[in-house]
């Protein structure tokens, strides 16, 4: 296969994350992170070969960040020249259910892309503004969309539709998209490796301050907890999850609060941070619990836990109980070994069962980054894979450019 140098580029409202990967050996040769584009005391951080710098900047725009970007991967002897990057993956939030898979970025596809931006106005808006950044600075390079909704668009029609009336899915396009797929889509892959067949049943719990539980058959997505927003499913930092609906109007008439304000309290203001009214991080949260045995730290965790409980549950019997393995990744599912045990501990009914000695082995602070964390007399193993969107991202780009 061609050895190319691909640019991963996720873009938020204020911030850029991008990496630069050569293929096919999959070596990453730089990452960095801009923050604060568009407000005060903005900067950036760049990582080589493990070591990480800080730079302030004046970030007005994502524009700002491009250039500053281009100048680190020439400085830093990336390239010598941008036309050595043979191609860019961008990541996007919504694709609402017209793209299936990664696309090239044409100017129709991105005009699609503009569509879905009332679905994900807070990213999908900021993204194009930086695709149309790098076309304008890399114009003969091909820019690929890979979409967190696309590896969902095989969840069949019982589980991704809502008991509304069927003209709002019609008219409006109100289903359940789900998220995360870029890092779903990673784990399946790996896991088909891991387990050496091409077609598998796992459930795949992507925690960390945004989270996410997929139930994953045939190797495709076939439902998730995420909805027609990512504040949906389960309990996160600031996100609420699921709800009774009855409660918006409810606490709007008791407080004389705009629908706006309250949209707002559920996604920035709620779940982790609303039950114990001080953290929104879950290492905070661990803290105070151990530590200080603070109550309403321990009744967050608790009912974090426990939502994500209910969902394996729920997506053990989806899959008729022909589960090939449970697995935990992203920063709380990587890392969180006490929380993983307490999860874990709660599917013994389902015969699910860990090692305590083998889970507390594995986090990416410890020597063992992966591996099982089940006992051997477990009905399912479980697994602690790291996510790699990026990565999924480069491959998908690299496989598009290539055909």
């Amino acid at each position: 296969m061609n050895k190319m140098k691909i640019l991963t580029v996720n873009a938020g409202s204020s911030s850029l994350k991008f990496n630069c990967i050569e293929l096919p050996s999959e070596k990453e040769l730089i990452s960095g992170y801009f923050e604060r584009i568009g407000m005060d005391a903005s900067f950036y951080s760049i990582k080589i070969n493990g070591t990480k710098t800080k730079k302030e900047a004046e970030l007005k725009n994502h524009t700002d960040a491009v250039n500053f970007l281009k100048d680190e991967l020439i400085n830093n002897g990336i390239v010598s020249s941008l036309d050595e990057i043979d191609g860019v993956g961008h990541r996007l939030v919504h694709g609402g259910d017209k793209f299936k898979d990664s696309v090239l970025l044409t100017e129709e596809v991105i005009k699609e892309c503009e569509k879905f931006n009332e679905l994900a106005p807070l990213h999908n808006p900021a993204m194009i503004m930086c695709i149309r950044a790098f076309e304008s600075a890399m114009k003969d390079t091909p820019m690929v969309g890979v979409f967190d909704t696309s590896f969902h668009q095989s969840i069949p029609e019982i589980n991704y539709l809502y008991s509304v009336p069927y003209s709002w899915y019609k008219d409006y396009g109100v289903r359940k998209y789900g998220f995360h797929g870029t890092s779903h889509k990673f784990i399946t892959k790996t896991m088909k490796e891991v387990l050496g067949k091409e077609s598998i049943n796992i459930i795949n719990c992507h925690i960390g301050s945004g989270s996410s539980v997929c139930c994953i058959k045939d190797s495709k997505s076939y439902d998730t907890t995420m909805g027609f927003s990512p504040n949906a499913g389960l309990i996160m930092g600031t996100r609420s999850g699921d709800i009774d609906y009855s409660v918006i109007p409810f606490i709007m008439n008791k407080t004389g609060k705009s629908i706006t304000e309250i949209d707002n309290i559920l996604n920035k203001e709620s779940g982790l941070l609303g039950i114990s009214e001080k953290f929104a991080d879950h290492r905070d949260i661990e803290h105070a619990m151990f530590e200080e045995h603070d109550k309403q730290s321990i009744l967050a965790n608790d009912m974090c836990a426990n939502r994500i409980i209910d969902y394996i549950a729920k997506y053990f019997v989806e899959l008729n109980g022909k589960v090939d393995a449970l697995v935990f990744t992203a920063g709380l599912g990587e890392n969180a070994r006490e929380f993983r045990e307490q999860i874990v501990n709660g599917l013994n009914a389902l015969g699910i069962k860990i090692d305590a000695e083998k889970n507390m082995q594995v986090a990416s602070y410890c020597d063992i980054h992966e591996g099982v964390i089940s006992s051997t007399d477990s009905s399912v193993p479980v697994y602690v894979i790291p996510t790699n969107e990026e990565l999924m991202i480069a491959l998908d780009t690299y496989e598009i450019i290539n055909n």
